[in-house]
């Protein structure tokens, strides 16, 4: 018996320190990973590509300090990085709103969605690049064009995931809170709507990353700031280095909105009961 009490509390703790074990044996696979391809990457640039035409790693690094420390050719990268997120944030806002309303709406009224899904599918498939040289010659460079091109591509992403996450409702719950006097209001306030909500934010992790593409391709078809412009520009000067700085500033911006994303869900839905099983890849 006091065997069993002296390794009792060793036992206790041996599955507290594995997800922290898991962690850390993640993030060193993930910093060798990037440490072998941009070292291989550089390698292979200084001996056996041209880095006029795929860049290097260190060159790009130079790009970026001398666009965070001098600034480029159109003025600080800050002021141009606030003119692309403030483009991507309205945009966001606005497609996800639009999307999540007729999402849902639609998604509960089987003989309007019936009559839209034609119309929807069409608008669905016109190139967004066709739209952000409309969009520049309907509300010229500013920043309209670029939020509507942003919201475009928002939309569609969010209102296909509502639209579904409002079919696939319990109908059981709904028939129950119908019985006992709820009306549609607030049979789609309390039950359709917490329903869809994992579905909706499915959807708004890739959402913003949209909303960013469409800022940049809206940009880089026209505009006088902004990230698409520095890449624009970047290409018409054969500036290969300039290009993946570009793109670099995306990636962390988008990766930050996906971290606030994920605590926004993680807050809101406390409710959902905790995914005991893990994914074996």
């Amino acid at each position: 018996m006091q065997a069993e009490l002296t390794v009792a509390p060793d036992v206790a703790r041996e599955p507290a320190t594995r997800p922290a074990r898991r962690r850390t044996r993640l993030w060193s696979v993930r910093c060798v990973l990037i440490v072998v391809w941009l070292g291989s990457w550089e390698l292979a640039a200084t001996h056996w590509i041209d880095p006029f035409f795929y860049s290097k790693p260190s060159a790009i690094a130079g790009r970026l300090a001398d666009w965070f420390t001098t600034g480029t050719a159109f003025g600080s990268v800050w002021t141009q990085l606030l003119v692309t997120l403030e483009e991507a944030v309205l945009g966001f806002a606005a497609g996800a709103v639009a999307g999540v309303v007729l999402g849902i709406l639609l998604g509960r009224a089987r003989f309007a969605a019936e009559v839209a899904a034609p119309f929807i599918k069409a608008a669905n498939a016109v190139p967004r690049i066709v739209l952000a040289s409309l969009f520049i010659i309907w509300f010229g460079l500013g920043l309209t064009s670029k939020v509507a091109t942003a919201v475009v591509l928002v939309f569609f992403a969010v209102f296909f995931n509502a639209f579904q996450g409002a079919r696939e409702v319990d109908r059981n719950l709904v028939d129950n809170a119908r019985i006992l006097g709820a009306s549609r209001a607030q049979v789609l306030t309390s039950i359709v709507v917490p329903s869809a909500t994992s579905w909706i934010f499915a959807s708004l992790h890739a959402a913003f990353g949209f909303a960013l593409i469409g800022a940049v391709v809206g940009e880089y078809a026209g505009a006088d700031k902004g990230l698409g412009l520095l890449i624009s520009n970047a290409q018409g000067t054969f500036d290969a280095a300039g290009i993946y700085a570009g793109m670099i500033i995306i990636t962390v911006v988008a990766l930050l909105a996906e971290w606030l994303l994920t605590l926004l869900e993680n807050r809101l839905l406390r409710w959902r009961p905790p995914v005991q099983a893990e994914t074996q890849i």
